[in-house]
This record gives C-alpha cells, sequence and structure tokens, in this order.
C-alpha cells in the first residue's frame, strides 16, 4: 500500500505560550472565560479554542524543547494573538474583564484606519492579545471568521 505524504498547508493546529508562571496563566486564561481540556496536567495546560488547540508550556521547557534561549516578552512584541467579537461593545467587555484578571491594557479601544474599533491587552506574561470588532469579517455561530468579499 503506498502511502501518501501529507502536504503543509495553511493551517494552525496549536498555538502554544512559553509562560513564566503556568498556575498563575492558567488560573488568567481560565477567568477569561476558557475551559481547560481534560488531558492537561501540571506540566502543560490544553484549552480548545474553536477547533485548534491553546496551550500554556512553562517557557524554559519550550525553549529546550525547540533547542532555543528562552525569550522575553516585556516591553517589546514581535506578534499578537486577536479575537474579533461580534459587537463594539464586546471590545470593551473583553478588555475589562482582561484587566479584571490579571492582565494589562496595551492599547485602549480607538478606531484603527481599517474601520471599526479595537484595543488590546497583555497577559500575565505580556503577550499580546488585540480584541477587534471589524465591520468586514464575519463570524459564524460557532465563532469561525471569515475576511467579507466587500463590505
Amino acid at each position: 500500500m503506498k502511502s501518501e505524504s501529507v502536504g503543509l498547508g495553511p493551517a494552525v493546529s496549536f498555538i502554544t505560550l512559553g509562560v513564566t508562571d503556568l498556575p498563575r496563566s492558567r488560573a488568567f486564561y481560565k477567568a477569561m472565560g476558557l475551559h481547560e481540556h481534560p488531558r492537561s496536567n501540571p506540566h502543560v495546560a490544553f484549552f480548545d479554542v474553536g477547533g485548534q488547540i491553546f496551550a500554556l508550556f512553562p517557557r524554559d521547557a519550550l525553549a529546550a524543547d525547540a533547542e532555543r534561549l528562552p525569550g522575553s516578552t516585556e516591553n517589546t512584541i514581535n506578534m499578537s494573538l486577536s479575537q474579533n467579537v461580534a459587537s463594539e461593545p464586546d471590545v470593551h467587555t473583553l478588555l475589562q474583564r482582561a484587566a479584571d484578571s490579571g492582565g494589562t491594557i496595551l492599547r485602549h479601544p480607538s478606531a484603527p484606519p481599517w474601520g471599526g474599533i479595537r484595543g488590546y491587552f497583555a497577559d500575565p506574561d505580556g503577550f499580546a492579545w488585540e480584541v477587534a470588532w471589524n465591520p468586514g469579517i464575519l463570524i459564524d455561530a460557532d465563532g469561525r471568521i471569515a475576511i467579507r468579499r466587500e463590505i
């Protein structure tokens, strides 16, 4: 039987953040409303986020696994995670929840050039999250997004 190789396509299966304090980060994301997967354990936390897995792993262990030095997220940004929401008030609500849960507001809600509204928060390790309501984005009942062809 011939085995076919799987091509590398534009798919994200896991998003893993290397965190400095796993219990603190686990508590933050639970307070943000995520539900921990039963396969989590004391060494890693898994959260199902709409078909992908969001994972928290100790930063030093993640660096060792990749044979790299651990980095820092303090006062820098190299990437952001983004959550699109269904309405402008949802941006304010989610940013407030982040602040109440131990996160830091990086940018208060404001209107970007592309329309809508967005703001940013950082989790306890400094990972940046954008929260956006964008009139050019459709969100289905399962929370999956699509970019509108025309606005």
